[in-house]
C-alpha cells in the first residue's frame, strides 16, 4: 500500500470534521476540485472508501470515522510540534482563526487588532463574524469570542472587558404617541421590532429585576436579524427594539433614541474568549490573549 502524504490526510481530516468539500476548503485555502481530487487518490491509494458523498451531503463511512478518530490527535500532535519551533524563533507564525458575532469583531478591530498584527507581522489572522454559536472544534477554529454565558461548559474563558446591558430603546415621537411603559407586561401593547436568531427562532426578550425574571414573546409586524438594522428602525419611529447598550449608544447620545423600562434591564456578563480545554493551544493564541488581558488590564485602569 502506497503510503498517503500528510496533505491528503489533512484534506480528509478537514472534510469528515466540517461533512462539507465547501467548509473544508474555505477551512484549508484550497479549490473544492482541488479537495475531491485528494480524496479519490487517498481512496485509491489506501484501498477503501473513506467518505459517503451525496449531492447534498458528505459523511464519512465506518473506515472513514476509524481512520478520523486516530488521525485527529496525530495531526494536533503534529500542529503541536511545529508550533514549538515557533517559539524556539521567537515570534508566532501560522493562521490564527477566530470566530465571534460583529459586535465582538468590531470591538476587536478597535482595540486588540492593531497591537497584535504590528506586534506579530507574521501571523495571519483569520475573524468570522456571524450570529450563530459554532462548534469551533469541528468548524476548524482556534478561538470563539461570545457572551460569557453562551461559552460551552468544556471551554476555557478568558473574560473580555466589562458587562454589558441590552436595552429597550425607542424614538422619542413614538414614545409621545403611544401608551407609557411601566413594566415589561405593557409591551403587549406595543409595536416591537422582533429580532430573528441565527437558529431561526425570534428572540424572546428577558428583563430581571430584584430577583424577578421573565421573558416575553414581544408583538410586531417588523423582524430583523441585525442589531444595527433594530436601531435604525427603532430611530424611524417603526416601533421598540431591544439591543445592547452599545450599539444604540451613538443615537441615545444624539437624542435620536431614548431608554425605556431602564430598571428592568441590568448588567449581564460581557463578551469572553474562548477555547478547548484538553487541546494544544497555539502560540499565536496565546499571544493574542496576552494582548488581550493587557488591554483589559489598561482599561480598567484609565
Amino acid at each position: 500500500m502506497k503510503r498517503p502524504s500528510l496533505n491528503d490526510l489533512a484534506a480528509f481530516e478537514a472534510i469528515a470534521s466540517h461533512r462539507s468539500f465547501r467548509k473544508a476548503a474555505d477551512a484549508l485555502g484550497v479549490s473544492r476540485s482541488a479537495l475531491s481530487h485528494s480524496m479519490l487518490g487517498l481512496e485509491q491509494a489506501l484501498g477503501v472508501r473513506l467518505l459517503n458523498r451525496t449531492t447534498r451531503s458528505v459523511s464519512p463511512t465506518d473506515a472513514g470515522m476509524r481512520l478520523l478518530a486516530d488521525l485527529g490527535p496525530v495531526l494536533r500532535g503534529l500542529d503541536a510540534a511545529l508550533d514549538t519551533l515557533t517559539e524556539i524563533r521567537g515570534a508566532p507564525a501560522g493562521v490564527l482563526r477566530i470566530n465571534a458575532n460583529k459586535g465582538a469583531v468590531r470591538m476587536l478591530l478597535r482595540s486588540v487588532v492593531p497591537q497584535f498584527l504590528a506586534k506579530y507581522p507574521a501571523v495571519q489572522l483569520d475573524l468570522v463574524s456571524e450570529g450563530r454559536l459554532v462548534d469551533i472544534v469541528a468548524e476548524g477554529f482556534d478561538a470563539g469570542v461570545r457572551l460569557a454565558e453562551a461559552v460551552p461548559r468544556d471551554m476555557i474563558a478568558v473574560r473580555i472587558g466589562g458587562d454589558v446591558r441590552f436595552v429597550l430603546v425607542a424614538s422619542p415621537a413614538y414614545l409621545d404617541r403611544n401608551e407609557p411603559l411601566a413594566i415589561p407586561e405593557d409591551l403587549h401593547r406595543h409595536r416591537c421590532i422582533r429580532q430573528r436568531l441565527p437558529s431561526g427562532k425570534r428572540y424572546r426578550w428577558e428583563f430581571a429585576k430584584h430577583g424577578d425574571e421573565i421573558a416575553i414573546d414581544v408583538p410586531g409586524a417588523l423582524t430583523l436579524d441585525d442589531n444595527d438594522l433594530m436601531v435604525e428602525a427603532a430611530a424611524a419611529g417603526l416601533g421598540i427594539a431591544y439591543v445592547p447598550e452599545s450599539f444604540a449608544r451613538p443615537m441615545l447620545d444624539s437624542g435620536r433614541l431614548v431608554l425605556a423600562l431602564e430598571d428592568w434591564c441590568p448588567p449581564i456578563p460581557g463578551l469572553a474568549l474562548y477555547y478547548p480545554r484538553n487541546r494544544h493551544v497555539p502560540s499565536s493564541l496565546r499571544a493574542f490573549i496576552d494582548i488581550l488581558k493587557d488591554t483589559a488590564r489598561k482599561a480598567r485602569q484609565a
